[in-house]
């Protein structure tokens, strides 16, 4: 492989940014339909980090608490064959993980049940312990002690959270 093809970039990665940008700008509808478009030219078997970026900003776009919860499902899933191909996953799906299991906390909190969102809550915080310290990992840990105070309010008992931000 010649050094031009190591640098080329992911042409479907920065279309689904593109999309995300569109999403941002507030155009959910058409952010969905863009998505579920790249969704069918990648397809169930295509790149895992495809379909795990993918699947994760398509969840965003959903109205139905279920389907978000689907697509976030798929995100993970996927996230997991990466990590699963005998390499070790790189550092952007390594960083992922907080944010998936956070949002799965969100969608199963938004369908009532509170145990599966504390369970994806504590793989949140667990993950999110090898974050940077930047504006990313920051916005995860707001995110994180957000939900926690959710729950806490919500969640039927008491519940503590397995450890405090390192």
């Amino acid at each position: 492989m010649d050094r031009q093809e190591q640098t080329a970039p992911d042409t479907v990665l920065t279309r689904i940014g593109q999309v995300v940008m569109l999403h941002h700008a507030g155009d959910r509808e058409e952010a969905r339909h863009r998505f579920l478009g790249l969704w069918a030219e990648i397809g169930e078997h295509g790149d895992p980090l495809h379909r795990c970026t993918l699947a994760h900003y398509l969840a965003d776009t959903q109205d139905d608490p279920g389907d978000e919860l689907a697509w976030d499902l798929r995100a993970l899933t996927a996230a997991e064959e990466i990590s699963e191909d005998g390499l070790p996953p790189g550092e952007a799906v390594r960083a992922f993980y907080p944010s998936l299991h956070l949002n799965l906390a969100d969608d199963y909190l938004k369908l009532g049940q509170c145990d599966a969102a504390r369970i994806h809550l504590r793989r949140a915080r667990g993950t999110a312990a090898g974050l940077a310290d930047d504006s990313y990992g920051d916005g995860v840990w707001a995110a994180i002690e957000r939900l926690e105070s959710r729950l806490g309010e919500g969640g039927g008992g008491t519940w503590t959270p397995p450890r405090q931000r390192p």
